[in-house]
């Protein structure tokens, strides 16, 4: 993989793993349409690489709540931010042993274009129906709608919510289904505002990402792998500053939305599934 390749690679990485239309499916959908000269045995440890990018970039960006956070376990900080930590340590869970337990499983599935495009189209289904969800829910006047005091709302959610938040995000393991797509759709049906439910998705993806790299990166350095290290590392350089913008222009975008805030990010995930299905089955040279 060149360089120049690695850092496309990267800005798309970046903006869509955390605007929820699955960054994953991007990585498995592009070399597939494009005919991009990637080895896919090393596509899953690249593209965690890239995710490690995004997460140092969400740990610079929310650097306040998460020193805030650990403090609050010595003693010395807010009940409330050591609440919040406490819940998203619970949520982490799900994921966390899901992949332990079926990581071989979701190494094979990994390289299926028709699969990551189909299922692509799911996430966009899953994140239409929890946009129509959050409007009717406010219209019976039964979730929230403020706009400040996001650790108070996620420190309301009950222990199984955050169990649910976890196993939506843990859907993610499979390409097609976004991380931060499924968890602001529990965290709105858990009864969260749009701002809530992406601060604790953005949270949350924090440590399973981290996670995620202890257990793939290593296999860069493998028999293989070794010519992707280089890219890999620029790559990784480049997400981050692209998920950083994203991250600031999402916490914007969901601050000014009550309503059908996921409905632009759904449309895309359809038509994108549709259109990649309808490629790869009829226009794909062979």
């Amino acid at each position: 993989m060149s360089y120049v390749t690695a850092l496309w690679f990267a800005i798309v990485q970046g903006i869509t793993e955390l605007f929820p239309v699955s960054s994953v499916a991007h990585a498995v959908l592009l070399p597939a349409v494009f005919s991009l000269p990637i080895n896919l045995e090393g596509l899953l440890p690249f593209t965690v690489m890239l995710h490690l990018g995004t997460a140092l970039a969400l740990l610079l960006f929310y650097w306040r709540e998460w020193t805030g956070y650990l403090i609050s376990l010595l003693g010395q900080g807010e009940v409330e931010k050591r609440q919040v930590l406490l819940r998203l340590v619970v949520a982490t869970l799900p994921a966390a042993l899901i992949g332990a337990l079926f990581l071989k499983a979701l190494r094979a599935h990994f390289p299926s274009a028709t699969s990551a495009a189909f299922f692509l189209i799911i996430n966009g289904l899953i994140l239409w129906m929890g946009d129509r969800q959050r409007s009717r829910a406010l219209a019976r006047r039964k979730v929230s709608t403020s706009r400040g005091g996001e650790d108070a709302e996620i420190v309301g959610l009950s222990w199984g919510a955050c169990l649910f938040i976890g196993l939506a995000q843990s859907l993610a393991l499979i390409p097609g289904f976004s991380r931060s797509g499924m968890s602001i759709t529990a965290g709105l049906l858990s009864g969260l505002s749009y701002e809530a439910a992406a601060r604790f998705a953005f949270l949350l993806a924090t440590p399973i990402i981290l996670g995620a790299g202890l257990v793939e990166i290593p296999r860069l350095f493998h028999h293989g792998f070794a010519d992707l290290l280089g890219p890999a590392l620029v790559g990784g350089a480049g997400a981050g500053l692209a998920a950083y913008f994203s991250v600031w222009i999402l916490t914007r975008y969901f601050h000014t939305h009550e309503v059908k805030a996921l409905r632009p990010f759904a449309l895309y995930c359809i038509l994108m599934g549709l259109a990649t299905l309808c490629y790869l089955k009829f226009l794909r040279p062979w």
